[in-house]
């Protein structure tokens, strides 16, 4: 599925399943939840916290999900194309940081 298309599908589920979008506003904060509970799992699951028994079953890549879907909300509600958006990031930083990562020394093994 292409970034547009799923822009696309998540505008037909919110108009014909959901009602209408949340506002910016509290999309905003939905976002940031589903940040969040991204952030739990990796902190506990890859980092040095332990993972309490409850969040052994939560699977990481649906909440990531749940952050695009927010995300393209978002972007739908604000008139972001989301596409051409990545593709002006990829170009900003391959302009910005063309030769700063291959000449730091941090990242050589």
């Amino acid at each position: 599925m292409t970034i547009e298309a799923a822009q696309q599908r998540v505008d037909e589920w919110i108009s014909t399943v959901g009602v209408r979008y949340f506002d910016e506003l509290t999309n905003m904060a939905m976002l940031t939840e589903e940040v969040g509970e991204v952030a739990r799992i990796i902190a506990r699951r890859y980092g040095e916290q332990s993972e309490k028994e409850s969040d052994k079953n939560k699977d990481l890549g649906d909440e990531m999900a749940d952050v695009l879907w927010v995300l393209l909300c978002l972007a739908n509600q604000t008139g972001v194309d989301l596409t051409k958006a990545l593709e002006n990031n990829f170009e900003k930083k391959s302009h910005r940081d063309g030769e700063r990562h291959q000449n730091n020394p941090k990242l050589k093994d």
